[in-house]
C-alpha cells in the first residue's frame, strides 16, 4: 500500500519546507507508514516528494532495498560516517552523516513529527538545516482516514479480536460457583487465566498484544486497570481486548462487559444506561459530524438519569469519565477523537464507540464496538452480541 501523501506535499509548500524527517525504529507507526519497512532499531525516513531511508546500521539495508517503498536506500558508510566518527566521535559523526544525507537531495529545511528525537534536531541544526516541529502531526491526520485496503486489515484484526473475546466468554460462562467466586477445572477462575486464554486464541489467529483488560468488581471501576486474582460472581466483568494484527500491524478493539450469576440491580441499571448511550453515540456517527456531537450523544443518556459525566463535571471521578472513543489503525489510540474538541469524522475514520460507568462502589460497565465512518453514516465492524449475564 503507497500512502496518498498529497496533504503532506501541501502542507510542506504551504510551509516553504523541503521534506519531512522522521528518525525511529518502525514501532513509532509514522515511521512505518512513511517507510513501508519494519525494522527493530531506528532509521532515518526523508519524505521529500520520495520515500529515501538512510540506515545508520548496515543490518538492515538488503532486506530495505527489497521490501520497502523508498525511491533510494543508504548507509551512513556512504557518507563518509567512519572518517567523521574517527575525527569526531560517534555522535558527531551522526549529525554530520545526516546534514550531507539531506544536502544530497537538495533539503535545507524540514517539518520533523511531534516525538522526533532533540538531540538530531539539534545536532542537524549546526549544520545549517532548519527543523520545524509539526505540531499538528499532519502524518498522523493523513493515517487516520483509511484506504479500503487499510479498512480491511482492521476487519481481519477484528475477526480475531472476537475469536478471543468468544474464549473470554465461554471461560466465564462455563465457570462453576462457589461461596461467590469462579472456578474452572476445581481452581479459582483468575484474571490472569482468561487473559491467558485471550492471548493464546489471538496467537491461533495471527495477532498479539502486549496486555489487555480483564477486571472485575472494584478493579473495573478503573477504566484502564488491568485486573488480577479471582473473578467473582454477580459482579461485572470488564473485557477489553486491543490486539495487533502481526503480519499487517493494525489495530483490533472491542470491550465487553459479562457477569457470571446474577448482578444488582444497580449495576443492571447501569448496563442497560451504557448499552442505551451507545446505541444513541452510533445513531449519532456520520460523515461532517464532530467528534463532540457524538461524545454528547452519549452523555446525554447518563446526564437524563442524574449520574456524572466529565461534560458536567471535570473533576469527576466517578460516572462516565472518558471520551465516548477514539481513531484505531497502525495504533491502538490514534485521531480522530470522539470527545471534546474539533475533530470532524470523514468518510475512512475508524473509531470506537465505547461509553462506561464507573464506581467503586459498584464496579465498571462499558461497551465497545469499531466502526468505520462511510459517506452515508458507519459500517459496524464488530460482528458479536450485547449481554451481560452469561
Amino acid at each position: 500500500m503507497d500512502p496518498d501523501l498529497s496533504r503532506l506535499d501541501a502542507v510542506l509548500d504551504d510551509r516553504g519546507l523541503d521534506g519531512y524527517l522522521v528518525d525511529a525504529d518502525s514501532e513509532d507507526s509514522t515511521q512505518y507508514y512513511l517507510s513501508g519497512f519494519d525494522a527493530p532499531d531506528p532509521f532515518v525516513t526523508l519524505y521529500d516528494g520520495e520515500i529515501r531511508l538512510l540506515f545508520h546500521r548496515s543490518l538492515e539495508f538488503g532486506r530495505a532495498v527489497r521490501e520497502s517503498r523508498a525511491a533510494t536506500v543508504e548507509r551512513s558508510i556512504d557518507y563518509g560516517y567512519a572518517d567523521y566518527a574517527e575525527e569526531f566521535g560517534a555522535h558527531e559523526a551522526r549529525y554530520r552523516v545526516l546534514a550531507d544525507f539531506l544536502g544530497e537531495y537538495g533539503v535545507e529545511s524540514v517539518a520533523v513529527p511531534p516525538r522526533f528525537p532533540l538531540h538530531v534536531a539539534d545536532g542537524v541544526r549546526d549544520y545549517g538545516i532548519g527543523v520545524t516541529p509539526d505540531r499538528e502531526d499532519v502524518v498522523g491526520a493523513i493515517r487516520a482516514t483509511k484506504t479500503d485496503e487499510e479498512i480491511d486489515h482492521v476487519r481481519n484484526a477484528q475477526r480475531a479480536n472476537e475469536a478471543a473475546m468468544a474464549a473470554a466468554e465461554n471461560l466465564i460462562a462455563g465457570a462453576e460457583v462457589r461461596d461467590g467466586t469462579l472456578y474452572h477445572d476445581g481452581d479459582p477462575l483468575t484474571s490472569e487465566a482468561v487473559k491467558t486464554e485471550i492471548e493464546v486464541t489471538l496467537l491461533r489467529n495471527g495477532c498479539a498484544l502486549d496486555e489487555t483488560i480483564v477486571a472485575c468488581g472494584a478493579d473495573a471501576a478503573d477504566p484502564h486497570e488491568r485486573g488480577s486474582g479471582p473473578l467473582a460472581a454477580g459482579e461485572p466483568i470488564i473485557v477489553d481486548i486491543f490486539p495487533q494484527n502481526k503480519a499487517t500491524k493494525y489495530h483490533a478493539d472491542m470491550t465487553r462487559t459479562f457477569c457470571r450469576g446474577d448482578p444488582d440491580e444497580t449495576v443492571r441499571e447501569w448496563y442497560d444506561l451504557t448499552e442505551a448511550a451507545y446505541r444513541a453515540a452510533l445513531d449519532a456517527v456520520e460523515p461532517g459530524v464532530e467528534g463532540e456531537a457524538v461524545h454528547a450523544a452519549a452523555c446525554d443518556v447518563y446526564e437524563e438519569a442524574g449520574l456524572p459525566t466529565l461534560r458536567t463535571d471535570e473533576a469527576a471521578e466517578t460516572g462516565f469519565i472518558h471520551s465516548t472513543g477514539h481513531g484505531v489503525g497502525l495504533d491502538v489510540h490514534e485521531g480522530p477523537r470522539i470527545g471534546p474538541g474539533t475533530d470532524v469524522l470523514e468518510p475512512g475514520h475508524v473509531i470506537t464507540i465505547e461509553p462506561g460507568l464507573y464506581d467503586p462502589n459498584v464496579g465498571g460497565v462499558r461497551i465497545e464496538d469499531l466502526v468505520v465512518v462511510t459517506g452515508d453514516g458507519y459500517e459496524n465492524l464488530t460482528d458479536y452480541p450485547v449481554e451481560l449475564v452469561v
